[in-house]
């Protein structure tokens, strides 16, 4: 990912950390966007940019644990990363704990912050093969029956075959049938690789 590409969102109440953590961005080949609260960013959050996201943990109105909760109600899947004041570590940690990418205290230095963005941009990286994953999966099970989906999904949910065979009204040899044209037409040999193309398609 080239750096033209890494964008990072700024969003702290403290209008000299926004300034010095953007330039330290700045001169480093980022992107910066600031946000002055969590209601500000979460006003743009359907044309954000893919990128990193620095939240502060202490400000009025919304803190930073609220603001990631409310994106992920949203369904923003961008890495955040918490900036802490001294003391807040407890915070930081239940920040971690509700999917935060990392922590860094304030005042850090500009190695400290650029480490923990460089892991933040490895997960957008990833998240950009998930979702390749998850589309390729997609495909695949459209070339299956309404049937043949029924038993992958009874066996995606760990059910033996009489029990898909019993609920979908059907013999288990029937089941039986299905499950190897439904792995033939994922061009798969096992069930561990059929069960994969099923959670992927699910985004799990």
């Amino acid at each position: 990912m080239g750096s033209e590409r890494r964008v990072v969102h700024i969003v702290d109440d403290d209008a000299s950390v926004r300034r010095s953590v953007a330039f330290m961005l700045k001169t480093s080949g980022h992107q910066v966007h600031t946000y002055e609260s969590g209601a500000d960013l979460l006003k743009n959050n359907a044309h954000l940019e893919q990128g990193c996201i620095l939240l502060d943990i202490r400000m009025p109105g919304m803190d930073g644990l609220e603001v990631q909760q409310a994106l992920q109600e949203k369904g923003v899947g961008l890495p955040v990363i918490i900036m802490t004041g001294h003391g807040d570590v407890g915070l930081a940690v239940k920040a971690m704990k509700a999917g935060a990418v990392d922590f860094i205290e304030k005042p850090f230095e500009r190695e400290t912050l650029l480490t923990s963005l460089g892991e933040g941009f490895r997960r957008v990286s990833q998240k950009e093969v998930t979702g390749e994953r998850r589309k390729d999966a997609e495909v695949k099970l459209q070339g299956l029956t309404a049937r043949e989906r029924d038993v992958l999904d009874g066996l995606a949910h760990g059910l033996p075959n009489k029990t898909i065979a019993y609920d979908l009204g059907i013999s288990p040899r029937t089941v039986e049938i299905h499950r190897a044209n439904l792995m033939t037409k994922l061009g798969v040999r096992s069930l561990s690789e059929a069960l994969r193309i099923a959670f992927a398609a699910r985004g799990e």
